[in-house]
């Protein structure tokens, strides 16, 4: 029997709790395993620091409420990178591991995350260690695995936030509907980086296509000059438009106001920068001036789509729960260096099967949105798109646990393993 470490990294998701609920319960069926359950508060961090919650001292009722927690709260996230360069960091990991007698690691997160559970494998089988690291799959942006989608057909997270764009589509027009004497375009900045899944998951709102609704990717690679002249055609025909722009989107003439702050992981953090990417396209169809009255405005949803429990997706929620449980599954079974994975079976019945990859395909892995799935105009998606990702969103609403008018989330006693090595500063950070 070895004990366990769960953590995450990267981004949350609304869904990203349920897979953390997942490879608890699943570890609990075999105490003659599994031992201790730990998570590394705030990930890989909290791992190198020896901060480990104790999850198995911890009751029923929070591992259950886990289903309806968003985002990363419950035992944290980071988005730490483990670089090749940084050996006091992998070998600060290996006596963690061994002074804690852990045998198995499971580490939930992207691409990025993943390439972190390859080199935590492969640092174990040089080292000696008796260790089983196992990576499971999650992020908003959809963008792990192969074009090909043979790694993986979707991320645990990905349906939610498509649900999310989806009706915020639907009530962004009621309002414009009513709103466009004065402005008569609304534009609206998306998640997803350069890579974009999510504001192409808008066109569920409308699949008829009724809305006057333009979708510029970052790779469609629409110019600044198309884009007003697109707009500026729908305003004559229907007197108003409302774009959705990926965050990666970049007017060209305001490229110095493009964001310059990057992560640990190297991406840019968008928000961050002196002008987003809805401002940039706000100002340019401003200064060029709109076929209609009144003046283009804009928002940004923010991290509210990726921690608004309310428009999980049920279909998510369930298979970020079985990827958990397929994860534990492959250490039992398999061994050492995997992913677990969703794939989808062929037919016009949504059907998935959960499975295993390996690890080294899946780090760093990034797959942009698909050629074949941009329409020609260049500012919509394919209904082949849309039956892909239909399926994802789910039918109904999830019903959230309430206690006076606020919703219940999971909370921890705060109880963690006793620290048995000297304090220690990750590397990235001296």
């Amino acid at each position: 029997m070895k004990n366990v470490i769960i953590a995450q990294s990267g981004g949350p998701s609304p869904v990203i709790n349920n897979t953390l609920r997942g490879i608890i319960e699943a570890c609990k069926m075999f105490p003659e395993t599994f031992g201790t359950i730990y998570g590394g508060w705030h990930g890989i961090e909290g791992v190198l620091k020896e901060e480990l919650l104790n999850l198995s001292v911890q009751s029923d009722e929070e591992i259950a409420l886990l289903r309806t927690t968003p985002a990363a709260g419950s035992i944290g996230t980071c988005r730490y990178k483990l670089k090749d360069k940084q050996q006091e960091d992998f070998r600060r990991l290996m006596e963690i591991f061994r002074v804690h007698d852990i045998g198995y690691f499971f580490y939930i997160g992207g691409n990025d995350s993943q390439h972190t559970a390859f080199k935590v494998s492969e640092m174990a089988r040089i080292s000696g260690l008796d260790l089983i690291a196992v990576g499971v799959p999650k992020t908003i942006d959809n963008d792990v695995g192969d074009d090909e989608f043979t790694l993986i057909d979707h991320t645990p997270g990905y349906g939610s936030v498509a649900r999310y764009w989806s009706h915020l589509i639907q009530t962004a027009n009621e309002e414009n509907l009513g709103s466009s004497p004065a402005d008569p375009v609304l534009v609206i900045q998306a998640m997803g980086r350069k890579i974009g899944y999510i504001p192409a998951s808008s066109r569920l709102a409308d699949p008829n296509r009724e809305i006057p609704l333009q979708i510029y990717l970052t790779e469609s690679g629409v110019s600044a000059e198309e884009m007003a002249d697109k707009v500026n055609d729908q305003l004559v025909r229907d007197g108003r438009c409302i774009l959705v722009v990926s965050e990666g989107y970049v007017v060209e003439t305001h490229k110095d106001a493009s964001p310059e702050p990057k992560d640990l992981f190297g991406h840019v953090a968008y928000g961050s920068g002196k002008e987003s990417a809805y401002q940039q396209v706000v100002n340019y169809l401003n200064e060029v001036g709109l076929k209609a009255r009144g003046a283009a405005r804009g928002q940004v949803p923010g991290t509210d789509q990726r921690h608004s429990m309310v428009y999980a997706s049920t279909v998510d929620l369930e298979e970020a729960y079985k990827v958990g449980q397929k994860a534990v599954e492959i250490a039992l079974y398999d061994g050492n260096g995997w992913m677990a994975t969703i794939l989808r079976d062929p037919g016009i019945i949504y059907h998935v099967r959960y499975d295993k990859v390996p690890l080294e395909k899946v780090a760093l892995s990034e797959r942009f949105f698909p050629e074949k799935w941009i329409a020609t105009n260049r500012v919509d998606v394919t209904d082949e798109f849309l039956g892909y990702v239909r399926p994802l969103i789910g039918e109904d609403w999830i019903s959230i646990p309430m206690i006076n008018g606020r919703q219940r989330f999971t909370r921890f006693k705060p109880e963690f393993a006793a620290q048995k090595l000297e304090k220690y500063v990750p590397e990235a950070y001296r």
